[in-house]
């Protein structure tokens, strides 16, 4: 579905991203770890266009998507819950689902039997959106912007799927309800690329893991490896 292959980003003169490859495989969720400030968000903007590399390649299903601007990526079906939620304040909950709503034959070139995501689709995923759908965005709780943030992306009807941090300063609870969403959607055959602090999260949902220090992969393995190299965990993501 996603490949980097050897990306090198910069911001001005500061060299953030180094050689960066890793890949996420048709239905698979992968998650990319590591401390504070090594570029992990980087890798997000870089693949989604706000940040384009300077050199490497990012192909989405072999199509090369580096000198392609954020909106033609979108629509070639890529979907992003960018960190800290980002959604439209002065909008309601449906309208900022709605200004988001892409055709899901619409996307990449490829049809979708099921007919894709619609509002009804989302709200049975997050019904509590529902029950607010009439409520500005800046009248919801942390947990409710999150649970936005997501059905706004998913309405773009993306093949894969970007997530920034989705637990971030919520409550332990909405985690656990967040991250039983996210593994719906993995069941459901979304590929997914997600950056968290939260390694618990990381653990239960993805099926592989890179950890990140200093713009370059220093591990890419499985949940399991990774759990049981303790050393590496301590020395890298502090645990």
């Amino acid at each position: 579905m996603l490949e980097l292959q050897d990306i090198h980003t910069y911001y001005g003169a500061s060299y953030v991203l180094q050689g960066v490859s890793l890949q996420v495989n048709e239905g698979e969720a992968v998650a990319l770890l590591g401390r504070n400030g090594v570029g992990k968000t980087t890798t997000i903007r870089s693949i989604i266009g706000f940040t384009p590399p300077r050199q490497g390649q990012i192909l989405l299903r072999g199509v090369q998507l580096t000198r392609l601007s954020a909106a033609t990526i979108s629509r070639l079906g890529v979907g992003l819950v960018p960190q800290g939620r980002r959604i439209f304040p002065n909008l309601t909950v449906r309208e900022n689902l709605t200004v988001a709503a892409r055709n899901a034959r619409n996307v990449g070139g490829i049809s979708n039997p099921e007919g894709g995501w619609t509002l009804p689709k989302v709200y049975h995923y997050f019904p509590r959106l529902q029950e607010r759908q009439k409520n500005m965005g800046n009248d919801l709780s942390g947990g409710e912007q999150q649970m936005l943030a997501i059905g706004r992306a998913l309405m773009t009807n993306p093949q894969l799927l970007l997530m920034d941090e989705p637990s971030e300063g919520l409550a332990p609870l909405v985690v656990r309800e967040i991250g039983g969403t996210i593994r719906q959607l993995k069941e459901a055959g979304l590929s997914i690329l997600l950056v968290e602090q939260n390694l618990k999260l990381a653990f239960e949902i993805c099926d592989r893991i890179y950890i990140m220090n200093k713009g370059r992969i220093i591990f890419k393995g499985s949940s399991s490896d990774l759990q049981a190299d303790t050393t590496l965990m301590h020395q890298h993501l502090g645990v």
